[in-house]
């Protein structure tokens, strides 16, 4: 049987790129490395006849050059709420498995790593605000991790932006925000006021659902 799956819900992601990320644009990236790490909720879903809805994921990277030159690093996190089934389900879709090929982001940045550590299981604290620009997640002892509006300089008043990918495997549209997260799990970060982004994420094994 070909596995079907679908997650429909709300993304957040920090990286150590300046505000904007050249990356979305197919830039280099603003340091000549790329860490990060994504947190999302799925409001609703499945893996074949698997519910998925209601549970929390986060995924650690770290590339010690450009994202395309590979020899990365990833680890997932995934809710321990989640049963037996939804583990594995969980695992395969954020792993890139069971995806048409190069369809969504959890495929192209597996297909870079040299290393892919132990899935973690584990407490999962994750709000997310896609039109404020806000998100806080928890995972104890291994992740804490800020989301809030850009600030500017000029009237000290919360600044709106956006990216539109009309074509992106990610998302259509993200909302551009600042990031803050300390990360000790098998992936180490300690990222401070860089690129973070709020998305809606709708996606099956094909892509972006539009």
């Amino acid at each position: 049987m070909v596995d079907r799956w679908m997650i429909r819900g709300d993304e957040f992601g920090n990286c150590n790129c300046s505000w904007g990320c050249p990356c979305q644009f197919g830039a280099p990236t603003t340091h000549g490395h790329c860490e990060a790490v994504l947190s999302g909720r799925i409001n609703e879903g499945y893996f074949n006849d698997v519910p998925l809805g209601g549970l929390n994921w986060t995924l650690l990277l770290y590339w010690p050059g450009e994202i395309a030159d590979g020899h990365g690093t990833e680890q997932v996190i995934i809710d321990e709420r989640a049963d037996a089934a939804q583990r594995e389900a969980l695992r395969k879709i954020l792993h890139g498995e069971s995806t048409t090929p190069g369809a969504t982001h959890f495929f192209v940045y597996n297909s870079t790593m040299a290393r892919v550590l132990d899935t973690i299981f584990a407490p999962i604290e994750l709000s997310i605000d896609v039109e404020e620009r806000t998100a806080r997640l928890t995972i104890p002892g291994l992740v804490e991790s800020r989301g809030d509006p850009i600030i500017s300089r000029h009237s000290g008043k919360p600044v709106r932006s956006r990216i539109e990918l009309p074509g992106g495997f990610e998302y259509t549209v993200a909302e551009m925000g600042n990031g803050n997260s300390k990360v000790t799990a098998g992936i180490e970060l300690d990222l401070s006021d860089s690129y973070g982004q709020f998305n809606a994420l709708h996606m099956n094994q094909d892509g972006v659902i539009r």
